[in-house]
């Protein structure tokens, strides 16, 4: 799967360093018995976790007394913070929660990708929509509501709702407004009433991206008087009353919300989205705290739990090879690993010294260290005829060359390297520590002194926001992953997510351009050149997207990777 580096092309890989030996050592430690603890370590924690289940959901009594088939008991190491996921400081299993209990106008559609199944951001379909029609200027878009659409309360989906809803979108401080934007909504002047099914929403440019935006998780249409009764002159959008109280459309209505702790979900059944005429597969949907995760992976495991998707990749890899659960591995397409370059902090503002560094990084033992290769590379690839392809993230063709590495420098008037930080969110130690003790042996090599930073993620988060980190590692992930959106959002403008710094007038242009093409092959024409461009200015690299490795139950079915990175409970059912 990773590649070889260069300087093993044609003798078989190279021997591993002293450091990756203690490394793979550590390894085998760690992996022995699939989760990292003995076999009779196993069994009494599985035992631990399975009460620790058992009692956080006494207060849901009537669901330990339903079938068990007809509930699925999800866990998750983070929590549930609101039930408005338009509030600032929503988690994303928040989203998850969110998109089950509200609808919006339209929904992605999905597609395979490999062996597994994925959203398809170019296929949008209704879901409030019975329908939708897209101008030939593409400048307006008119959606013709389902008939029996119905908020859970049993009254009518209207477009007064629907407006009601945009016009908060876009006009509420929260986290839809900036979303939004991306796709050119950003005025309640755009969203039009036509008749009580019938609403419009008109764009300044016919933006790429407005009619997908309307399918992320902000785009939710709210029961606009049920709302409105909790309105205040101090909070017109009712956001006080919202983020504890969810009055949608969706397929599940709330039953218990403990936030940090536990949500309880029943299916409506008047909701028929699942399949033609079928509500939801699962008649109640449990989401679960747990935060460690070994006894998540001990619940899955017991049968104590039906689905997880936030495992260590080792915890993962073990459950596989043991066969008893199903393991969905997708490489996140929509998403990516990096390593930054800050392009206006000494000596990284040199082309060549950040050259130098991509040539001097040890690959594939990083991948093996970090992901115990679960996961997609981006490194090691050979561009040729009709490369790079008109997508983003591309593999790239970086590989492992050390005397490459010292000619760079010395190009740089650095021949005898430099001293510098490499940094990391100490949240993501478990894949980014071994990363950046296998950078800082190999750098040595070329001279390059380097001081490991492990910052708690307050910390990193500020360092990165004032620009202040010369060289680190973090993710990114795009909603709408086309290529413009990813240029726009994080390699133009003085903003947080230009990790980097980089501000180039070719980029910035490209991005821009193809935001609002509309001519398919023009549209993969400026998507090869950002591609071309950013590896010709290496503002950072990146290296790998990571699977999300979905364990679950054998009888549960239908998971798809979604542009949230959570489980969509719609999908689910059991065979």
């Amino acid at each position: 799967m990773a590649r070889a580096p260069a300087g093993g092309r044609g003798r078989g890989p190279p021997s591993p360093s002293p450091l990756e030996c203690d490394l793979l050592d550590l390894r085998r430690d760690h992996t022995q018995e699939g989760i990292g603890v003995t076999k009779t370590s196993i069994q009494a924690r599985g035992l631990a976790a399975a009460a620790l289940l058992a009692a956080s959901l006494g207060t849901v009594g009537a669901a330990r007394a339903q079938s068990r088939a007809e509930t699925l008991r999800y866990v998750t190491g983070a929590a549930v913070n609101t039930l408005d996921p338009t509030m600032p400081g929503t988690t994303r299993e928040a989203f998850a929660i969110s998109l089950s209990t509200y609808d919006r106008l339209v929904t992605f559609g999905r597609k395979k990708l490999g062996d597994s199944f994925v959203f398809d951001l170019d296929s949008v379909r209704g879901e409030l929509a019975e329908r939708y029609e897209v101008s030939p200027d593409g400048l307006t878009l008119t959606f013709v509501l389902r008939p029996d659409a119905k908020f859970q309360d049993g009254t009518p989906v209207t477009a007064e709702d629907v407006k009601w809803s945009l016009d908060r979108a876009v006009s509420a401080k929260s986290l839809a407004a900036p979303q939004l934007l991306t796709g050119s909504l950003t005025s309640p002047d755009q969203f039009k009433v036509v008749d009580p099914r019938t609403f419009q929403v008109t764009l300044p440019k016919p933006d790429r991206l407005a009619l997908p935006n309307l399918a992320t998780v902000y785009a939710i249409i709210i029961n606009a008087r049920a709302a409105k009764a909790h309105a205040t002159p101090e909070d017109p959008w009712a956001q006080g009353w919202l983020k504890d109280h969810a009055v949608g459309s969706g397929a599940y209505s709330v039953d218990v919300f403990k936030p940090g702790e536990q949500v309880v979900l029943r299916r409506s059944e008047a909701w028929t989205g699942a399949a033609p005429d079928k509500p939801a597969g699962f008649k109640r949907i449990i989401a679960q705290t747990i935060p460690d995760p070994a006894t998540r992976a001990n619940l899955v495991e017991k049968g104590d739990a039906d689905i997880v998707i936030d495992l260590q990749a080792n915890d993962a890899q073990a459950l596989k090879e043991r066969g008893k659960l199903k393991v969905i591995a997708t490489p996140q397409f929509n998403a990516l690993t990096l390593i930054s370059f800050n392009t206006r902090l000494p000596p990284f503002d040199k082309l060549e010294v950040r050259q130098a560094v991509a040539s001097a990084l040890p690959y594939d033992a990083m991948f093996k260290a970090a992901l115990f290769g679960r996961g997609k590379p981006l490194f090691g690839a050979t561009w040729g005829e009709g490369d790079p392809k008109p997508v983003f993230p591309v593999p790239q063709p970086v590989t492992l060359d050390l005397d490459k590495a010292r000619t760079l420098l010395a190009a740089a008037g650095l021949p005898d390297g430099f001293s510098t930080t490499f940094s990391f969110n100490l949240g993501q130690a478990a894949t980014a520590e071994p990363m950046a003790a296998l950078i800082r042996e190999s750098l040595e090599k070329i001279g390059v002194k380097v001081e490991i930073q492990k910052l708690p993620d307050a910390q990193m988060s500020t360092q990165i926001s004032e620009k202040k980190l010369p060289f680190f590692t973090e993710g990114i992930v795009a909603w709408l992953p086309s290529p413009d959106y990813f240029y726009r959002n994080f390699y133009t403008g003085n903003q947080r997510w230009n990790y980097s710094s980089v501000d180039d007038p070719v980029i910035n242009e490209l991005a821009n351009k193809a935001r609002f093409e509309r001519d398919a092959a023009k549209y993969d024409e400026d998507a090869r050149a950002l591609n071309l461009r950013h590896l010709a200015l290496m503002p950072q690299i990146p290296i790998w997207q990571p699977n999300q490795d979905a364990v679950m139950a054998p009888s549960v079915e239908g998971y798809t990777y979604q542009f949230h990175r959570q489980v969509d409970y719609r999908d689910l059912s059991r065979k």
